[in-house]
């Protein structure tokens, strides 16, 4: 589905369904130099079992005009405008890494359009080394290789995603390739200047008012578990009610943990659908 916001074509895939005003809603949000196609089963899921669905392409990624968001709070405010435009009052949030932070921040600044929050391979703060920012602005094929690398904690998983005998690395290399050759100059960098930037978590993690769940990769060396600790404690403490479930992945979970992280999403979003159609 292509969105026409403030004049900028914005594509979400909706998995071919119409959307149904009585059925409730979920946005996923990919991480740095990614597309929707990162939530490829758990997004097409979701769209068949009763929920509207939106698996955005951020401004500047995939085939959503840019230019690219240069902060997370604009990327935030971008979904709110997105969601309004296509008549969402509330939806099911789940964004992945540079994607939680936006979710997070999304549901921080607009409380009441949240109705439930899920926060993957998330870190707040969400620093970068000066290190990968230098490859990333200066060497973005390097820092493509060396991010892909990182986000695996196995060659292939079992079974790997979408199917036995698919290469995981090589798949998320050609990903990023493409959306950097698609994409504005420099694209990488200022995502990941956007994540080291981004200050505000902790703050919007005091103003969630949803359930969150936390979906970290125990082998995850990108965004570690202990990443995320801060964050439990700022919802936990604000009284929002809070888990964490911890996969066997590393930072790639929907790949490397396809059906751990759908389950996880699932058993979560549940009470979202009592009542609801399920067609």
């Amino acid at each position: 589905m292509i969105v026409d916001l403030n004049g900028k074509a914005v594509y979400a895939y909706t998995a071919g369904k119409r959307f149904d005003p009585a059925r409730p809603t979920a946005v996923f949000l990919h991480g740095a130099e990614h597309d929707h196609s990162v939530w490829a089963l758990q997004s097409r899921y979701f769209a068949y079992h009763g929920f509207n669905l939106l698996a955005v392409d951020l401004p500047g990624h995939g085939r959503s005009a840019g230019p690219a968001a240069t902060s997370v709070g604009e990327l935030a405010d971008w979904v709110a405008a997105l969601c309004e435009a296509v008549g969402v009052a509330s939806a099911f949030v789940a964004g992945h890494s540079m994607g939680s932070l936006v979710a997070l921040d999304f549901a921080g600044r607009y409380p009441d359009r949240v109705a439930r929050l899920a926060l993957l391979a998330t870190a707040v703060p969400m620093t970068v080394s000066d290190a990968l920012l230098d490859a990333a602005l200066n060497r973005e094929s390097e820092a493509i290789d060396l991010v892909n690398r990182w986000s695996h904690s196995t060659i292939a998983a079992k079974p790997s995603c979408p199917g036995p005998g698919f290469w995981l690395h090589g798949m998320n290399q050609r990903l990023m390739e493409h959306v950097a050759a698609r994409g504005e100059a420099q694209l990488f960098h200022t995502d990941f200047a956007a994540c080291h930037a981004y200050a505000d978590g902790l703050v919007r993690a005091g103003q969630v008012r949803c359930p969150v769940r936390l979906i970290v990769g125990a082998k995850d060396m990108m965004t570690p578990p202990r990443a995320a600790r801060a964050l439990a404690d700022a919802l936990a403490a604000a009284g929002v009610e809070v888990d964490t479930v911890v996969l066997d992945s590393g930072h790639a979970l929907m790949t490397e943990q396809p059906d751990g992280t759908l389950d996880a999403l699932i058993e979560f979003t549940r009470p979202l659908l009592e009542g609801k159609p399920q067609v």
